[in-house]
C-alpha cells in the first residue's frame, strides 16, 4: 500500500466575479456559486480508452463494453465527507505506472468540472479477476493502490478520479461522492444502487445476469432473485448504452454522466444552493434529508432498499419537497449486505419489486417506451412561463424508461402531462404527476429518464439516441436545449428555494 496521501489543493485567490445569469446571487453567495466561480478545465474528459467486448459482435457490440483492462479501479466507500479515508484500489494490466487527476464535476463556466488535486505517479500492478462465489457473486479483494484523506475545503459533490497508465497513456475512471452535513435547499441523491446493478463487469456479472446451475444457459436479462453484486470491483462501460451507443466516458463512472450530470451541471450554472448523496446515506441516515427544503430522485433511479423508501416518505410526511426527475425509479427492492470481509452494505440482490411506488411518487413504475410529452394542466403553475397549452407536446421527450398512469388513491393528485407510448405500441400511458400533502409540501414526478437531458449540454455528453432499427429508425437529438423544460424545473425549484 502507498503512503498516505494528505492531498492539498491550489487555492485560487481570484476575486469571485458574479455570474449574473444566476438568478440566486445574493450578497451572501453559497457554496455553489462560490466554487463555480473557480477555474474549470475539460481536462476531466477521457481523451485515451480501449475496452474489451467481451467476445459478442452482433448484433450490439456496444451494449457489452465491459472493462478497460489497461487500467481500472474502484473505491472503498460510494461516498465519503472531511476527514474520512477513502482507498482506492486499482489494476493495470499490463502492469503500468499511473498517475489520477482529481476533479470534483460541476459547472464552471460551462467546462463541466474543476482540477483539484495531481497525485502520483504510483506502481501499478495486474489484479486478480476473483471467480464466483455465492449467487454468482463478483467480489474484487485487490491491494490497495492509493488513499485520500478527505480535505475539508473539498465540497460536497460527485468527483471522478481520471487514471492514466503511464505506459501506455490509456485511461478509464472512479467515481465516489463528497457529502457533507450542512443545510441546503436540495439534496441530490445519486443512484449509485443502480449504477451497480446495471454493471457488467467483467463481464456477464450484472443484477439481471444468471448462469442457470449445472449448464451453459445464461439469462442476461433475469428479473427474479438470483444474482447479488458488489461494490468491490470497477464499473465497466454502462452496460445498458443501446440508446445512446458508444459511450466510451463512462468507463469506470457508472451512469453519473449519462443520467445525473446534466441536471448537477444545470443546477450549478443557475446557483441553486445543493448538496450530494448516495442512495445508501438515503439508506442509513433518514434524518440527514430534513436538513434540506428538496430530495431529487435523479434520471434512472430504478433500485432502493426498503429502508430508502420508508426514510424518504418519512421525510415527506415532516414536510419534504420530493422530485422525481427520472423514469422507472422506485422500482427493484434490494437487501445490502456485508462483503466477505465484513464490510457492512457493499454487496447487494433484488429481492421483489416494489408494490406501492405509487404512494410515494404519484405514478407507477414502468420499463422502456418512446412517447411525446403533453401538456394536460396548462393552469398549473408549474407551466407558468412556457407558453404551453392544453395538448402541447415537447416531442421525445419520454423515454428511455418512463412512469406509467396511477394506480394508487392520492388525494388531490393531478395528472400534469399524460399520453400513450407510441415505441413500443403497447397500449401503455406515461403520467407526469403532481401532489401536495397536508403540511402543503409538494411531490413532482417528471415521468421520463430523458428530463435531466433537455436542460443543459455539458461537454463530452453522450447523447441518447436510438439506433436504426430499435424501435424506431428515428434519431433523438438532446444537443437542443428545451426552454419549457427549463422553465418548469425553474419554477419547481424556485417554489422549493424562494417560495416563488
Amino acid at each position: 500500500m502507498k503512503s498516505l496521501l494528505q492531498i492539498g489543493t491550489t487555492v485560487f485567490l481570484a476575486m469571485v466575479i458574479c455570474n449574473c445569469n444566476s438568478p440566486h446571487n445574493t450578497l451572501s453567495q453559497n457554496l455553489i456559486v462560490e466554487e463555480n466561480n473557480k477555474t474549470g478545465t475539460t481536462d476531466w474528459m477521457l481523451t485515451s480508452t480501449v475496452t474489451d467486448t467481451c467476445g459478442i459482435t452482433e448484433p450490439y457490440p456496444e451494449m457489452f463494453l465491459c472493462r478497460s483492462k489497461p487500467i481500472e479501479g474502484y473505491c472503498s466507500a460510494t461516498s465519503v465527507e472531511a476527514g474520512d479515508v477513502l482507498e482506492v484500489f486499482v489494476s493495470t494490466d499490463p502492469p503500468s505506472a499511473y498517475q489520477v487527476e482529481i476533479f470534483r464535476m460541476g459547472y464552471y463556466q460551462g467546462t463541466g468540472a474543476r482540477s483539484i488535486a495531481t497525485l502520483g505517479p504510483f506502481e501499478g500492478m495486474t489484479q486478480p479477476v476473483p471467480e464466483d462465489g455465492n449467487n454468482q457473486l463478483i467480489e474484487c479483494n485487490w491491494e490497495p493502490g492509493f488513499e485520500i484523506e478527505i480535505p475539508d475545503h473539498w465540497i460536497s459533490g460527485v468527483y471522478l478520479g481520471k487514471m492514466t497508465a503511464i505506459s501506455s497513456g490509456l485511461q478509464s475512471y472512479v467515481v465516489f461522492i463528497v457529502r457533507d452535513n450542512r443545510p441546503a435547499d436540495f439534496i441530490f441523491q445519486c443512484s449509485d444502487l443502480t449504477w451497480q446493478s446495471y454493471n457488467r463487469w467483467p463481464e456477464w456479472r450484472s443484477l439481471y445476469d444468471w448462469t442457470y446451475e449445472g449448464t451453459d444457459n445464461h439469462n442476461p436479462w433475469h428479473v427474479r432473485v438470483g444474482a447479488d453484486v458488489s461494490f468491490d470491483r470497477p464499473y465497466g462501460s454502462y452496460m445498458n448504452s443501446l440508446p445512446a451507443g458508444l459511450m466510451p466516458l463512462t468507463y469506470g463512472s457508472g451512469e453519473f454522466l449519462l443520467w445525473e450530470f446534466p441536471l448537477a451541471f444545470w443546477m450549478e450554472s443557475q446557483g441553486y444552493d445543493v448538496t450530494y448523496i448516495s442512495n445508501l446515506d438515503t439508506h442509513g441516515n433518514g434524518q440527514t434529508l430534513d436538513r434540506a427544503k428538496g430530495f431529487l430522485s435523479v434520471g434512472h433511479d430504478e433500485y432502493w432498499t426498503g429502508q430508502m423508501f420508508d426514510n424518504v416518505s418519512a421525510a415527506r410526511d415532516r414536510g419534504l419537497n420530493l422530485l422525481f426527475l427520472g423514469g422507472n425509479s422506485v422500482f427493484g427492492r434490494i437487501g445490502l449486505k456485508s462483503s466477505t470481509s465484513g464490510t457492512a452494505d457493499r454487496v447487494f440482490g433484488r429481492i421483489e419489486w416494489f408494490p406501492d411506488e405509487n404512494q410515494l411518487m404519484g405514478a407507477t413504475s414502468y420499463g422502456v417506451g418512446l412517447a411525446d410529452w403533453r401538456c394536460e394542466q396548462p393552469d398549473h403553475w408549474i407551466f407558468r412561463g412556457t407558453g404551453m397549452k392544453q395538448g402541447d407536446v415537447i416531442p421525445d421527450l419520454v423515454g428511455w424508461e418512463y412512469h406509467g398512469y396511477p394506480l394508487g388513491d392520492i388525494d388531490g393528485l393531478q395528472v400534469l402531462a399524460t399520453g400513450s407510448m407510441f415505441e413500443p405500441d403497447s397500449g401503455n400511458f406515461y403520467a407526469a404527476t403532481y401532489y401536495e400533502t397536508p403540511k402543503g409540501n409538494f411531490v413532482f414526478n417528471a415521468a421520463t429518464c430523458w428530463w435531466n437531458m433537455l436542460l443543459s449540454t455539458p461537454p463530452g455528453f453522450p447523447y441518447p439516441q436510438n439506433p436504426k432499427g430499435l424501435f424506431t429508425e428515428r434519431t433523438i437529438d438532446f444537443r437542443k436545449n428545451d426552454q419549457r423544460v427549463q422553465q418548469m424545473t425553474k419554477n419547481i425549484f424556485d417554489r422549493i428555494s424562494r417560495g416563488e
